[in-house]
């Protein structure tokens, strides 16, 4: 699997998305490939943690436009994410497989406090990540002068970002009710 498609997918689907971002969080134990990838967004301030709660609970209020999360999605995590996000933000967050129902059904009720939006996104190289917004919605409300205008890009570009949204009708009906779309 070519290792540009990950970073590329989990950085510019939420930022591509946001109305205007200003400030982007990085959680991850290894974030030098998605930092690299935010340097394609020189207007975009980008700060990047270690995966811990405590790392985390130490952030500001309302302080980032997105969050962009490698890190274990618990409750007490979850919440703290929300805090941190304005009012308009958006988190991309791992999760297991699509496959683990429960484990998914748990962590989508959990967003689902905090978030009008939760959506499931393929990355490209057979995972997903769940995309959460407050505002905004990830395949009407792209910024498509942003997502085509961003250089040196090897897999993502808008036309992506629409068919990741693309789910096949046994997840939808799995999780009917959950995503909220």
């Amino acid at each position: 699997m070519k290792e540009f498609i990950y970073p590329e997918m989990m950085v510019h689907v939420p930022v591509c998305t946001s109305k205007a971002p200003e400030s982007v969080l990085i959680i991850s134990d290894s974030a030098d490939l998605l930092a690299k990838e935010m340097l394609k967004h020189s207007d975009i301030t980008t700060k990047a943690i270690e995966c811990t709660l405590d790392a985390v609970r130490g952030l500001d209020d309302n302080s980032f436009d997105v969050v962009i999360c490698e890190a274990s999605s618990d409750a007490a995590m979850l919440a703290h994410l929300s805090r941190i996000l304005k009012q308009d933000g958006q988190l991309c967050v791992t999760h297991p497989s699509l496959d683990e129902i429960k484990e998914n059904k748990s962590i989508m009720g959990i967003l689902g406090n905090y978030f009008k939006i939760i959506m499931p996104y393929n990355l490209g190289n057979g995972s997903t990540a769940l995309l959460a917004s407050k505002e905004y919605h990830p395949t009407a409300d792209i910024i498509l002068q942003r997502a085509d205008m961003i250089d040196d890009l090897s897999y993502y570009n808008c036309d992506i970002h629409l068919g990741a949204f693309a789910m096949p009708n046994y997840i939808r009906k799995e999780y009917l009710g959950i995503i909220k779309n």
